[in-house]
């Protein structure tokens, strides 16, 4: 998977949903992890040819977990000379030792992304990328009906009317797989995730099942993404064609 291949989905999710407009100024959120990097470094290489001039600002939030080293994140941003802010919290003491949550994803996301949202704003942008891909799309669809009873998902385009934030998802038309393939072959510098729960989750759950039914019904994940993109839900208007 090249640059140029992750530009193609990047450039077809910014245009079908207009993602981005003249003098944004968006904050992409990078745990580390595979899919932000990759985020991270399609932005940036979209900025450079895009018809709409944009600027980019990485934002890590900390959550205190004293096993992240967050060196090579800096180090990268440097080397793309894309601005860095490292956001400190105590989220993960909070959570695990004060609280002692057993189930701590959902709060986790809450505190997480109010830490997100206050940097962001602090930094001067307008708009956050979010580096939910293909997979993360019809794995929320599932969670949502198998969990909830409805048939849901994440928009590509969100407007937050309390912070006066766009969030965008530009990756939302590559597979993980994709995701996995331009990691590997970038050998970008991946951190694991240093929560204790990472990979004992509802959604590690939907994760596997989705895999299992694509594997006994090929084909099935980009059909479910189809209806998703057909379903007229809110956000969502075939493929962002009117």
């Amino acid at each position: 998977m090249t640059l140029q291949r992750v530009l193609s989905y990047i450039r077809r999710a910014v245009d079908d949903y207009h993602m981005i407009e003249p003098g944004d100024k968006i904050a992409v959120g990078i745990s580390g992890g595979k899919d932000s990097l990759t985020l991270l470094h399609g932005l940036h290489g979209l900025m450079r040819f895009y018809p709409k001039p944009f600027k980019i600002h990485a934002v890590t939030v900390d959550l205190g977990f004293d096993n992240l080293n967050l060196d090579k994140m800096k180090e990268l941003c440097n080397q793309l000379n894309v601005p860095y802010t490292i956001v400190k919290t105590d989220i993960a003491h909070i959570i695990f030792h004060e609280r002692k949550e057993s189930n701590p994803c959902s709060l986790c996301a809450k505190m997480r992304k109010g830490a997100l949202n206050e940097a962001i704003k602090a930094a001067g942008c307008n708009k956050v990328a979010y580096a939910h891909h293909k997979d993360d799309v019809v794995e929320t669809m599932l969670m949502s009906l198998i969990y909830e009873g409805r048939f849901h998902t994440f928009s590509p385009v969100t407007y937050l009317d309390r912070m006066g934030l766009t969030v965008i998802r530009p990756l939302m038309y590559m597979n993980e797989a994709d995701v996995i393939g331009f990691v590997n072959k970038m050998e970008l510098p991946v951190i694991k995730s240093p929560c204790p729960v990472d990979g004992y989750t509802k959604r590690a759950y939907i994760k596997e099942l989705l895999k299992t039914l694509n594997q006994e019904n090929p084909g099935v994940k980009e059909r479910m993404f189809t209806a998703i993109c057909n379903g007229n839900m809110e956000g969502w208007c075939n493929n962002g064609k009117q």
